[in-house]
């Protein structure tokens, strides 16, 4: 048993892991690049949830997923182009107000449209299946075809921004945007561009995540401050950090949701006399289930702590 909970949980917050890389990427480009505190980045990952659920309805699974995550990335850069770029000029507290309002708009506006509920958008049947079974749980292939779906972006984003032209000049946009609107480049719509790939790709884990999970309105605050913590985590700007961050924040926090140990199980394996009595019993009776929802902020104070840059970052947060 040991050795089957160590295996499926290993599978399961690679899964989790690569779902949160998904999400963080898009905001790893628009905060790396624009130096823009998108709180409205998970409601991006909602509406494809729900934009995939829409069009799956009319003609499958699919079609919705190469449209939703294009309806939600045309959406986001029509959003960049009329209200983000338009207040901009009066400042970052500016653009944090105006995207976390979004976020509270784009709620509603969910709400009203698709209701309070939960939508019945399912896995479609043809990966709905087991793809093998060990010991005696069974693992769906739905969920392999999620982590391929995450490591193939991971794959071509980094591909794109290290091998090809328009890659380097938006690596040259985040450093030197005076330089290249002197070369000719149009540096505002390359902006609307990023913005526009960003929210695609939160769209796009919104559409292999929603059926895994549940897609409902609250789904984006589920998701939304742990985004932050794996960018920040990450290193600004660094898609591989990001990356790194994702798979260690999804492999704690599903080991630590299973494991029912705390401190005076610690001490008592030591020898050591702990009771209900004993001075801060509440803290050392606490599992590390009980406090695996924070164990991603914990990691993030540490990190800024010891090394402001992140992982892989190559600036100071």
């Amino acid at each position: 048993m040991r050795l089957e909970f160590l295996i499926f949980s290993l599978f399961n917050g690679l899964v989790f892991g690569l779902l949160l890389f998904m999400l963080s990427s898009g905001l790893t480009l628009i905060f790396s690049m624009m130096g823009v505190l998108n709180f409205a980045h998970a409601s991006f990952y909602m509406l494809g949830a729900y934009f995939a659920y829409q069009v799956s309805v009319a003609i499958g699974f699919w079609p919705a997923l190469i449209l939703a995550p294009l309806i939600a990335g045309a959406l986001g850069a029509v959003i960049e182009r009329y209200g983000l770029r338009a207040v901009h000029r009066h400042g970052h507290v500016a653009e944090l107000l105006f995207t976390f309002g979004l976020a509270f708009v784009i709620e509603e506006v969910v709400q009203l449209v698709w209701g309070r509920l939960p939508v019945p958008y399912v896995v479609p049947p043809s990966l709905d299946v087991t793809l093998f079974t060990l010991f005696t749980t069974d693992f769906p292939a739905y969920r392999v075809f999620m982590m391929l779906i995450s490591v193939a972006m991971f794959v071509v984003l980094f591909a794109i921004l290290t091998r090809t032209r328009i890659g380097l000049i938006i690596q040259a946009a985040l450093s030197h945007p005076d330089m290249v609107a002197a070369l000719g480049h149009n540096v505002p719509r390359v902006f609307m561009l990023v913005f526009g790939v960003g929210t695609a790709l939160a769209a796009l884990a919104g559409v292999i995540g929603g059926n895994a999970f549940v897609t409902e309105p609250g789904m984006a605050r589920l998701l939304g401050s742990i985004v932050f913590v794996v960018v920040v985590l990450g290193g600004l700007g660094s898609l591989t950090g990001a990356f790194i961050a994702s798979l260690l924040i999804g492999l704690i926090q599903t080991f630590a949701v299973a494991l029912d140990y705390s401190l005076a199980d610690l001490f008592r394996a030591l020898g050591l006399t702990v009771t209900s009595e004993t001075v801060l019993w509440d803290l050392w009776s606490t599992t590390v289930a009980q406090i695996a929802p924070i164990l991603p902020y914990l990691m993030l104070v540490l990190m800024l702590a010891v090394r402001p840059r992140g992982l892989m970052g190559t600036r100071d947060v």
